[in-house]
């Protein structure tokens, strides 16, 4: 079961964003509330606390190499809930125990080359995204949804996670399809609880929180300009846009 995230045509950025550099010149349209362009932060800042945490002690080489070999469309993002090559690795078997204390997981990936919103999501269940490559998450608090079950998109904050990087995203954090660091796209390893992501083999109420049910173990609010059929539209403001070089 694959899932297709229509996104615009990728930006390519002039120069490659160091991890210890947070520029104001990556975005478009996006401006904090004293007029200032928000700062792409690291996922070593104290801030990144709120959405998640960088994982360490895993042996991620082989999963890293194995992750290069997979698809990295030009101009759009492929998502795969769960692959059996990486579901087979050690270091599966590890984040199973470890970071999910045994429950059943589905170790898949995210490719390719996005630099807008376009939508957020969450979970019943924390999130590892382990960066194959360079990327940059746009996160968000579940408890800034409004009680109509609007989301107000100036809330939203950047975070650079170098290749190499596993980090927790907790389950009360709003998050999609990660964004390009460089012009060669991205790839991201998604491990999430067995299941999440697939397909309903139930109708969800079209009411209240129910409404954003789009998948199993996942609830999604969505910009109108991203075009995403059946989901509610609930992103006020600007769809977060890097910049094109």
């Amino acid at each position: 079961f694959a899932v297709q995230i229509s996104v615009s045509k990728p930006a390519a950025f002039a120069a490659k964003v160091s991890p210890l550099e947070a520029s104001r010149d990556l975005w478009d349209g996006k401006d904090d509330k004293e007029g200032n362009a928000m700062e792409i932060q690291k996922v070593t800042d104290a801030s990144f606390g709120v959405y998640g945490k960088v994982l360490t002690g895993y042996d991620l080489t082989e999963m890293l190499e194995v992750m290069s070999h997979t698809p990295c469309p030009a101009d759009d993002v492929i998502y795969e809930p769960g692959i059996d090559e990486l579901e087979a690795l050690p270091a599966a078997k590890e984040l199973r125990e470890r970071a999910y204390g045994g429950l059943p997981i589905q170790v898949g990936y995210c490719n390719g080359n996005n630099r807008k919103l376009n939508a957020v999501e969450y979970h019943r269940s924390s999130e590892i995204d382990i960066a194959q490559t360079d990327l940059i998450l746009l996160l968000g608090r579940q408890q800034d949804i409004e009680e109509d079950y609007t989301y107000d998109t100036s809330k939203i904050e950047a975070f650079y996670v170098p290749a190499g990087t596993a980090v927790e995203l907790y389950a009360t954090t709003l998050h999609y399809a990660p964004c390009t660091a460089e012009g060669g796209g991205f790839r991201c390893v998604i491990v999430l609880p067995a299941d999440t992501n697939r397909e309903l083999d139930l109708t969800p109420l079209a009411e209240g929180e129910d409404r954003l049910i789009t998948a199993k173990n996942k609830w999604l609010i969505a910009h109108e300009e991203a075009g995403i059929e059946g989901a509610f539209c609930g992103l006020k403001g600007e769809n977060i846009t890097l910049k094109e070089s």
